[in-house]
């Protein structure tokens, strides 16, 4: 098969800050290198490599300045509406759910939790600044009983 593995995945913003606090302050992410695009945008990686550009790019919708985004990625649906569309969630492999835990409830970020015990696994369900459902996957044993 020609496709080797996910590279990133973009989520188009109306508030780019809060996504940004959303994924680095609660999710561990980092800002990091991000070619000069004619758009507002960042990308955020999981470490300090930056060798694969990105887990996460996101792209700011300026809708006092549209043009650049348009030339260069197209027109799309409407902006403000949020939520997943046809995509369902998007998932990671995570360790340290105490801890993310904290700054969920630090940030006033709802979450849901679902142990899977068939394969050892504790899921946990977040919703970011746009609307998109996150799910990090936990070792069932990081699950509080």
């Amino acid at each position: 098969m020609a496709i080797k593995k996910l590279a990133h995945y973009s989520i188009r913003t109306n508030n780019l800050e809060a996504s940004l606090r959303f994924y680095t302050e609660v999710l561990s992410f980092r800002s990091g290198y991000r070619p000069a695009f004619p758009f507002p945008g960042l990308w955020l990686y999981i470490d300090e490599d930056e060798s694969e550009f990105g887990a996460i790019h996101l792209i700011g919708v300026d809708a006092n300045s549209p043009k650049g985004l348009l030339d260069y990625l197209g027109e799309r649906k409407a902006y403000d509406q949020g939520g997943t569309g046809a995509l369902d969630h998007i998932a990671f492999l995570a360790s340290d759910w105490q801890i993310i835990r904290s700054r969920c409830l630090e940030h006033g970020v709802p979450y849901s939790e679902r142990v899977v015990p068939d394969l050892g696994l504790l899921q946990v369900f977040l919703t970011d600044p746009s609307g998109l459902t996150i799910e990090l996957n936990f070792p069932a044993s990081e699950h509080r009983r």
